[in-house]
């Protein structure tokens, strides 16, 4: 399930630094709002006996803010995109992000002016399309990839063989990039993220997409990377 909190910023731009840097904290707040022992154990232990978590975001994503060299702008017209496959995790944001009135996004104050939950259906057919809001995060030999880069194809395909397994779902089957944006670089409590959007042609199983399109592609969901449009 994906859920769309519609926010207004208190600042008219947010540093590069907190654009992703926030959001791991920001979502477990909003956990702990609703359910301190899921929100804990999830921390603690990850998902079903794997490390990793079934959950992703987006960085604040704000329509119609002017362009300025050097900051990350914000508008009246923003959002945050929340999800999980997971319906008791799915659940927990969703009572969490209820009682908030805003949320406290670094620095910035993001107040809320509504949420929307995103029941649609996820593309049909035997080969879909999913493209990222923002970038895809991955790693090989503890070198950022890009979509061109080997290995790069190998590492996206082996992250949602993984997150099949996680969920017991079928492994996803041909995988192929059809288009990629700019080399972006964010830092992230210190450390570097780089990636870029991508495009990808996906074989898989209907509920496998829809469970990606709430959980994202890609490494570092929890901190808003790899979220699909």
């Amino acid at each position: 399930m994906r859920v769309r909190v519609d926010v207004e910023a208190d600042v008219p731009s947010l540093h590069w630094k907190d654009v992703h840097g926030p959001a791991r904290g920001v979502l477990y707040s909003v956990l702990r709002t609703a359910d301190a022992e899921l929100a804990g154990k999830l921390h603690d232990a990850g998902w079903a006996g794997h490390r990793v978590k079934p959950v992703g975001l987006t960085s604040p994503q704000f329509r119609g803010a002017p362009k300025k060299a050097g900051v990350y702008t914000t508008s009246r017209d923003g959002s945050v995109w929340f999800g999980s496959p997971v319906p008791e995790i799915a659940s927990a944001l969703v009572t969490g992000l209820a009682t908030r009135k805003e949320l406290a996004w670094g620095p910035a104050k993001l107040r809320i002016r509504g949420f929307t939950l995103d029941i649609d259906a996820p593309p049909a057919g035997d080969e879909v399309e999913l493209s990222t809001a923002t970038p895809v995060i991955l790693k090989h030999d503890s070198r950022y990839l890009l979509p061109g880069d080997e290995h790069y194809v190998e590492r996206l395909r082996h992250n949602l063989w993984h997150k099949a397994d996680v969920l017991s779902l079928p492994a996803p089957g041909a995988l192929r990039v059809l288009e990629a944006g700019p080399q972006r670089r964010f830092m992230v409590r210190g450390s570097p993220r780089i990636g870029a959007q991508v495009r990808v042609a996906l074989s898989a199983d209907p509920r496998l997409v829809d469970a990606l399109r709430s959980w994202g592609l890609g490494l570092d969901t929890l901190q808003g990377f790899g979220w699909v449009r």
